[in-house]
């Protein structure tokens, strides 16, 4: 299966043939096509919730002792540590979930850290990220199951030429330094939109694996690569309120 999160892509579902989801709805004659029928419990949709609400609470715990630690290196650990257990997590054919949730505490590692020097900088900050964070996952996710946001073929390919086109940015600007003023501000927001739309993606997706009836530990995988995505959103959001806060 193909999946429109680079996190969820031809991860464990290589029995599964990508003709039953390519269809947003799968009935019992689709499922007969469904190679080598897993053993194991079918994923749901409240399995996922509940791995994604424990990775979420070890996230925030953590992210709760480094906020008090106010240690720099924390981050710089959370980061680094979080990037290579992100890279195995996703490249890994065999879900892993004890590396999906020490990825969780790395990223608390690292957000606790961000999100206190923010806030030492713009008192009351991190409260409106935090908000604003939920805001834009509850409209995307209204959005999405009203059927007014479509993950189509043409839909992904934009999305991923974005997400491209954003990471070549990302990786100039290590090095020139991110554009101030109104340049500044309209990629802020442009990557909020992105990162918010990619939650669409990620819907669209653990709905598809859901329909298909892919094994019940796949819900850890869909997890994290919602947790990817959470975790991009929060910060771009955090960005682009401290560009308004700057402005002041």
């Amino acid at each position: 299966m193909r999946s429109s999160n680079p996190v969820l892509s031809d991860r464990g579902f290589a029995r599964i043939k990508a003709g039953v989801l390519g269809n947003r709805e799968v009935d019992s004659r689709d499922l007969n096509t469904i190679e080598s029928r897993p053993t194991s419990a079918p994923m749901s949709i409240d399995d996922v919730v509940i791995k994604t609400t424990g990775i979420f609470a070890v996230l925030v715990v953590v992210g709760a002792f480094a906020w008090q630690a106010k240690s720099p290196g924390l981050a710089l650990v959370g980061l680094f540590a979080g990037f290579i257990l992100a890279m195995v997590n996703t490249f890994s054919k065999k879900v892993r979930p004890a590396l999906v949730i020490a990825y969780a505490a790395c990223q608390g590692l690292a957000l606790g850290s961000i999100s206190y020097a923010f806030e030492a900088q713009y008192p009351g900050i991190v409260s409106q990220a935090v908000l604003g964070t939920a805001c834009a996952f509850g409209g995307v996710l209204l959005a999405y199951r009203s059927g007014k946001i479509r993950v189509t073929p043409k839909f992904t390919r934009i999305m991923m030429g974005a997400l491209i086109g954003y990471l070549v940015f990302g990786l100039i600007t290590m090095f020139t330094g991110r554009p101030g003023g109104s340049l500044g501000f309209l990629v802020s927001v442009a990557a909020v939109a992105l990162a918010s739309l990619f939650i669409v993606m990620d819907l669209d997706q653990i709905e598809k694996a859901v329909a298909a009836r892919v094994p019940q530990e796949e819900s850890w995988r869909m997890a994290f690569g919602l947790m990817v995505t959470l975790v991009w959103l929060y910060l771009e959001v955090l960005r682009l309120i401290s560009i308004l806060r700057g402005q002041d």
